[in-house]
Order: structure tokens, then C-alpha cells, then sequence
């Protein structure tokens, strides 16, 4: 499974991208998946806890990449709220909610694409 995404131009946006390809191993809270990243980044100024599907986020008091489709154990009334604030810096092209079978421990990567295409 792939998820496609657009890049914002943020700070931690910036960062992550040179730090591809990111290698981890997917965790779940609710319908959240994240995962440590070798990035660190301050909390952005729009930086928030309520997400909509599809935005793609960095969790800096994590330190990780986390990604909601779904309520997690402390949303209110269906919405996507993560643990904290954290940075949006990109946004799905595909349907999040695909995610949902993923499971804790599958290896996950950020590469960039069009690297893998040029590669094949």
C-alpha cells in the first residue's frame, strides 16, 4: 500500500524531505498511525491538535510522523485529534482511510517518489 502526498512548504516539511527515505515501524492510537523520524522540528505557529483526514502531520513532542483517518482515544464527537499539537506539512493525494489495515510493527517508509520511479 502506498499513500501519495503533496509537500506544504513548512520548516518541518523542509526538514523531512531531506531526510529521505525514513524507515520505521508503525504504531496506532486509535485511528492514528505514527512513527518515529530521525527529524526533529519546534512546534510550528499553526501547528494544532485537530486534524481533517488526509492532512499529514509531525508531532513534535514525539518526534514523529503521524498520520489520522480516524477518532483516537481522545477525540470528541468523531473528530481527528492527536496528542498534542503537531505541524501539518503535507497533504494525502490518496485515501487515508486505507490505513486502517495497516497494524502496530509493519515496517512503513517516507521516500520520495519520484527517486523510486527513476530507480525502477
Amino acid at each position: 500500500m502506498a499513500i501519495r502526498a503533496r509537500l506544504l512548504e513548512t520548516p518541518t516539511a523542509e526538514r523531512i524531505w531531506a531526510a529521505l527515505p525514513i524507515h520505521a515501524e508503525a504504531r496506532m492510537w486509535g485511528r492514528e498511525i505514527y512513527f518515529n523520524s530521525p527529524v526533529s522540528s519546534d512546534r510550528e505557529p499553526e501547528a494544532r491538535e485537530v486534524v481533517n483526514a488526509g492532512e499529514i502531520a509531525f508531532w513534535p513532542d514525539g518526534e514523529a510522523i503521524a498520520i489520522g483517518f480516524g477518532p483516537t482515544p481522545v477525540s470528541r464527537r468523531g473528530e481527528i485529534r492527536m496528542a498534542s499539537p503537531c505541524n501539518i506539512w503535507a497533504m494525502a493525494l490518496d485515501d487515508v482511510s486505507s490505513l486502517r489495515t495497516v497494524y502496530a510493527g509493519e515496517g512503513i517508509s517516507v521516500e520520495d517518489a519520484s527517486a523510486s520511479v527513476a530507480e525502477r
